[in-house]
């Protein structure tokens, strides 16, 4: 069997109501052909909608289909243990040009308790933001669940809903419960579990071009929803040129930013994970072994847990996520 090496993949794009052209016109997927493309889901193992290999000799198989035949020796042995064949992240990047919808995701005890797989945590980091931009992160005072009803019965939910102004580079961290939704405006990155589970709870009384209102989950979302206020809701960090900067360590998932104008060598012949680059900014060489990759802004590789010492070379100014399972 041929080894392993650091994979593209073919992104699946999604047409939203609220979505825009900076997928295309900021990260470069002028290919894209959709006229209103809110999401571009870049890496997936999402049931019928697995991106698939663009490179090398497995190109054109779906990355589940990899992790059956590969097992660990792609995405590590406790993370085979734990998840099987099915891959446990979902990397996308998010154009909205309107307001989501006010939402929220179930964890994983309720998903799975319900017959819904996975839960659903993720982050943010935000590539592009215009002034003024805003998101929806959680709630902006103590509650309870009879106080949201109330709030929720009397068409009042935004006023408790806590909102922050967003600034490029920023970073929010979403588990599940939170309640959140993006303002208009912004260019991120979105790191989650495999899942597609949604509870829209508010859509801004808006219609779609054939006169429907979207569908709300508003009794599905109340046992979801986390009332908890957290001490801060930016996650801060300071960037470290020519270093890895830890940014968030979750169950699920941890994430560094690697923002280099010279090489730099990461070993991971100790992690037992495969590891995702998300390319945020600038274009970088990637070496593994005898395979060498170039990834772009707008890019996502991923390195299989067989990995040992990879090299990345930027070719300029350059910043890549770096995602794992710890």
């Amino acid at each position: 069997m041929n080894e392993l090496y650091p994979m593209k993949f073919n992104p699946i794009f999604k047409e939203k109501i609220w979505g825009g052209d900076r997928i295309k016109t900021v990260l470069g997927m002028n290919y894209s052909p959709l006229p209103n493309c809110g999401e571009a889901w870049v890496l997936s193992g999402v049931p019928d909608n697995g991106t698939i290999v663009s490179n090398g000799f497995l190109k054109g198989n779906e990355l589940n289909e990899l992790v059956e035949v590969y097992m660990d020796d792609l995405v590590g042995e406790a993370a085979f243990e734990r998840y099987k064949t099915e891959f446990p992240l979902l990397i996308k990047f998010i154009d909205s040009n309107d307001s989501l919808s006010i939402q929220v995701h179930p964890d994983d005890t309720l998903a799975r308790r319900r017959g819904l797989g996975n839960g659903k945590s993720e982050m943010w980091y935000i590539l592009e933001s215009e002034p003024g931009a805003e998101i929806i992160d959680g709630f902006n005072r103590k509650l309870d669940l009879k106080i949201y009803q109330e709030y929720l019965k009397n068409n009042k939910l935004t006023e408790i809903l806590n909102t922050e102004k967003v600034h490029k580079g920023e970073v929010y961290n979403i588990p599940a419960g939170r309640i959140h939704a993006l303002g208009p405006g912004i260019l991120l990155t979105e790191i989650q579990q495999t899942s597609d589970v949604t509870y829209r709870i508010y859509d801004w009384d808006r219609i779609d071009d054939k006169g429907h209102t979207r569908e709300l989950h508003q009794d599905l979302a109340l046992e979801a929803i986390d009332f908890s206020m957290p001490d801060s809701f930016r996650t801060p960090y300071k960037k470290l040129l020519n270093q890895t900067t830890p940014l968030i360590d979750t169950v699920h998932f941890t994430t560094s930013l690697i923002s280099f104008d010279k090489a730099i060598m990461k070993d991971y012949s100790e992690l037992d994970s495969f590891v995702i680059y998300v390319c945020i900014e600038g274009k970088v060489r990637i070496e593994m072994g005898s395979s060498i990759e170039s990834l772009k802004k707008g890019e996502v590789l991923l390195i299989p847990a067989t990995a040992g010492k990879v090299i990345l070379s930027p070719t300029e100014q350059s910043g890549i996520l770096e995602v794992f399972i710890s």
